[in-house]
């Protein structure tokens, strides 16, 4: 990662935006700001940032729509905002593919906090070697070293998240690695909720990759205890 970090807020609140603006600098990030979502959507495409900072309740196209529409393309790390306080807006957003979710007023120390956490886990040291760090099962791969996945070809936009769960599964393909051990092993769940952020990681992982959870092909569920990867390495 940079020493300087580059960020994207999409919030309708120009007082919030020119307060994070002048706050988060200080932290070593420079930050772009945008109040209306179609002009974020925008910048995210042609000049992606390091990380996105969305607010949920925003006029014309809200912060789950506009997340839907980045994870058309983009796998950049976001962190959904809300002063909305319903639970399952905290749901919805993961389950859409925010890697973190913070309800407002919040203390802006705390969201570099969470901007840092984030951006380590993007940031992990390469493997020395190419061959021994991508993994295959027929039209699967995972390169370790790039952190890309890619099925029949094709590049699959996953979240940070939703990468480590695909490269921690595929440790040792047909171990069953309980929600407990997933849950402590990959970084961003949030601490209140368990079992439900976990399956909640699996399902969106399970999607991209064109799973039908009834009759899955890589990552199967084991009742009661949690998930193995099904593949053996090629």
């Amino acid at each position: 990662m940079d020493d300087r970090v580059n960020l994207l807020l999409v919030d309708d609140d120009e007082k919030l935006l020119s307060l994070m603006a002048e706050y988060l600098p200080r932290y070593e990030m420079d930050v772009r700001t945008a109040s209306d979502p179609r002009a974020g959507l925008e910048q995210i495409r042609n000049s992606p940032p390091d990380l996105a900072v969305l607010d949920v309740s925003m006029p014309g196209m809200d912060g789950f729509e506009l997340l839907r529409e980045i994870r058309r393309f983009s796998p950049v790390p976001v962190i959904m905002l809300s002063a909305r306080g319903d639970p399952t807006d905290k749901i919805v957003g993961l389950e859409l593919g925010a890697d973190d979710y913070m309800g407002k007023p919040f203390e802006p120390r705390e969201l570099v906090t969470r901007i840092r956490t984030i951006l380590r886990r993007t940031a992990a040291a390469a493997p020395d070697s190419p061959t021994e760090n991508i993994r295959r099962w027929g039209t699967l791969a995972i390169d370790l070293i790039r952190r890309e996945v890619l099925l029949r070809g094709e590049t699959l936009s996953l979240t940070t998240m939703e990468f480590e769960l695909l490269a921690l599964l595929t440790e040792e393909a047909g171990r069953t690695w309980s929600r407990e051990d997933i849950f402590n092993r990959i970084q961003g769940f949030d601490r209140g909720s368990h079992n439900r952020s976990v399956d909640i990681l699996v399902s969106r992982v399970r999607k991209k990759l064109g799973e039908d959870a009834r009759s899955p092909r890589y990552i199967k569920s084991i009742h009661g205890f949690g998930y193995l990867f099904t593949g053996d390495i090629s």
